[in-house]
């Protein structure tokens, strides 16, 4: 099991990453400032960094460079809401495997994730394909297929969406862990843009696929 280092000041953002992390079967810290997020770094009991450049105490550009002053070569993948190119170049430059300008997408730090810890060979192994009851989702080519042998073209949400339940199979996941975790920390919790999606995905892949568990959410097999 992975353990990431979570860096992040911002209590929304970063209970946003732990959930969605913890969910997907990694261990995480949470920490709040850059003092602490440097001596955690140091410490080798994680395998990939989230550094938020803001950080109060220490920031995270100063964060970096100490890390990698010390030969440190814990991945890192900088999070911050500066997007000029300057700052982005800073940031490769210092030392930083990946850079993800805020707001985000989840799912998009997650690949993110996965890429960095298979790059450096900490990755634990996992399954190129999700399958469940004859239906499979190929993570490579980012296509489905039925258990009719029928090829189904998803679009980059509806992939998002079919990977989460299929990657949580038999259990209920609400409308809210799904819109934080397709949609990101900026979704609208009034919108019906989960029922909309849904509905897409049954069309494609039968209705029979996703259950509705009433007051609940939805579940897959």
């Amino acid at each position: 099991m992975n353990r990431i280092l979570i860096a992040e000041d911002e209590d929304r953002i970063a209970r946003f990453i732990d959930k969605g992390l913890r969910a997907n079967g990694f261990t995480t810290t949470v920490i709040r400032d850059g003092d602490a997020a440097l001596a955690h770094a140091l410490s080798g009991d994680h395998d990939l960094l989230v550094l938020d450049i803001g950080l109060p105490r220490r920031d995270g550009y100063v964060v970096l460079r100490e890390l990698r002053e010390a030969r440190v070569a814990l991945p890192v993948i900088i999070l911050t809401a500066r997007d000029s190119v300057r700052d982005t170049v800073a940031g490769l430059e210092g030392g930083a495997d990946d850079y993800m300008t805020k707001p985000f997408q989840f799912q998009e730090l997650l690949a993110r994730i996965r890429l960095r810890l298979r790059t450096a060979g900490t990755a634990v192994a996992e399954p190129m394909i999700l399958s469940i009851d004859g239906l499979t989702l190929d993570l490579r080519t980012r296509q489905a297929r039925t258990s009719q042998g029928r090829t189904v073209e998803l679009s980059a949400r509806e992939f998002a969406l079919l990977e989460l339940l299929l990657r949580h199979p038999g259990q209920v996941l609400s409308r809210g862990q799904i819109l934080s975790q397709v949609w990101g920390y900026d979704y609208d919790p009034g919108s019906n843009i989960v029922e909309v999606y849904i509905r897409q995905l049954r069309r494609k892949i039968g209705p029979e696929r996703i259950t509705t568990v009433r007051g609940m959410g939805y579940r897959c097999g």
